[in-house]
């Protein structure tokens, strides 16, 4: 095998992107938007703190950032299932567009008024409901089925990039030009997104159920994902990764009690989790031979625990940013694993509803995390709470795997024919 096929193997599988114009248009499209969203956060964040100087309004941001969307996600999936989803992303990423150039109107102004900002946020958290789930749609619509991983994997690949490459940029347009750039930047990249989704064919589902109300579709994607007992495990593993073991809450906490309180120490570690999933979906090679998306996913949950629980009583920066590295790894791994399984095994007709839910566990649950850790970190020193999160994550994954049998055995390929479990 010579150089280049030896490389080739191990790179991640771009061949999506050569044979799928649409995608490849998407891709990029979503990829820009990321990076401008990214840049969003990190100036709403700053933006708070400098105006209030509490912590606590800085924790604000978050839950207005996800708690209004979870009240609607579900009625935004069923929208999804009945109307054409290239049509809905259009208008949702419009909305999206108008509240960043709003924060940016707001930021040259200097109105610094605290309840604008939240009142964007959660605008933003509803719009986002309705966007994302019926662009989950997209990749099983634009890709044959053996691509449809890799599409997955690309699609986390931008977004692990945007986390990485973000927050660091939006710092020099920040120190240099003023937030308000930072959210102007973001308003125009909507324009890459909105480009990408234009010049898709219609995407209104394949079998267009009407039932009578928006209840009875609601409640008709719920029992769908109670039956598919192996999309309920993925879903279950997933939270008890985000849930029971993320640990940024108390990393601050963990940097001052063990490492002086460098701000640039925690700025290392907090860093190390997006390049360390940057890393393995760039060599992602090797897990396009995963076969069962189910036991990647099990793997990649307990690879987390023991990496959470190895965080917590590690006593060099060094270590902390390798372990740190390999949770990133992981999650992206998780990730890859876990869409590729509900968009593959979910039939088209429900996919809005579906990966609303999804949606809501990727979103929803590290925010409930960093608040378990936060409660936890208030009554033990950091490295025990940490620690913690580690055991009960890999106690959480035993018992999933233990319980949801079908998510051992578990294959993206086996498509349609799941949905009867």
């Amino acid at each position: 095998m010579g150089l280049w096929s030896r490389l080739r193997s191990i790179m991640f599988d771009a061949t999506p992107l050569r044979t799928s114009p649409a995608f490849r248009r998407l891709w990029l499209g979503s990829g820009v938007s990321t990076l401008g969203g990214t840049m969003t956060s990190f100036a709403v964040i700053l933006q708070v703190y400098d105006t209030t100087r509490s912590t606590l309004d800085v924790g604000l941001t978050g839950l207005a950032s996800v708690l209004p969307g979870t009240l609607f996600v579900l009625v935004g999936g069923s929208v999804g299932d009945r109307v054409d989803r290239r049509k809905l992303v259009l208008l949702a990423t419009s909305g999206q567009m108008a509240m960043s150039a709003l924060l940016a109107v707001q930021a040259f102004m200097a109105w610094s008024i605290l309840w604008i900002l939240y009142a964007v946020l959660c605008a933003q958290s509803v719009l986002a409901v309705i966007n994302a789930p019926a662009r989950r749609t997209f990749v099983p619509r634009l890709l044959p089925k053996e691509q449809v991983r890799a599409g997955q994997a690309l699609n986390t690949l931008a977004m692990r990039f945007g986390e990485v490459a973000g927050p660091s940029i939006a710092g020099v347009i920040a120190g240099a030009a003023g937030l308000g750039w930072c959210y102007t930047c973001d308003a125009v990249s909507f324009l890459a997104a909105l480009y990408g989704v234009y010049r898709l064919p219609p995407m209104l589902p394949e079998v267009v159920e009407r039932p009578s109300s928006m209840l009875k579709g609601v409640m008709e994607g719920l029992r769908f994902l109670g039956r598919s007992r192996a999309l309920l495990g993925a879903m279950l593993a997933d939270l008890s990764v985000t849930v029971l073991g993320v640990p940024n809450a108390l990393l601050p906490a963990l940097v001052s009690a063990r490492f002086g309180g460098r701000p640039e120490v925690l700025g290392l570690l907090l860093g190390a989790t997006g390049v360390g999933g940057l890393v393995v979906l760039a060599l992602s090679g090797p897990v396009r031979h995963i076969q069962f998306e189910g036991k990647g996913i099990l793997g990649a949950c307990a690879i987390w625990g023991a990496a959470v629980l190895a965080l917590g009583v590690s006593p060099f920066v060094w270590l902390c940013v390798v372990i740190l590295a390999l949770m990133g790894a992981a999650d992206s791994i998780l990730v890859v694993m876990r869409s590729t399984l509900i968009q593959q095994r979910t039939p088209d007709s429900l996919r809005g509803r579906i990966s609303s839910v999804d949606y809501l566990v990727g979103a929803g649950g590290p925010q409930l995390g960093n608040l378990r850790a936060g409660l936890v970190g208030s009554l033990l020193p950091p490295g025990a709470a940490i620690a913690l999160g580690g055991l009960c994550t890999l106690a959480a994954i035993a018992c999933v795997g233990w319980v949801v049998p079908e998510l051992r055995s578990a294959r993206a390929e086996e498509g349609m024919s799941a949905a009867s479990e």
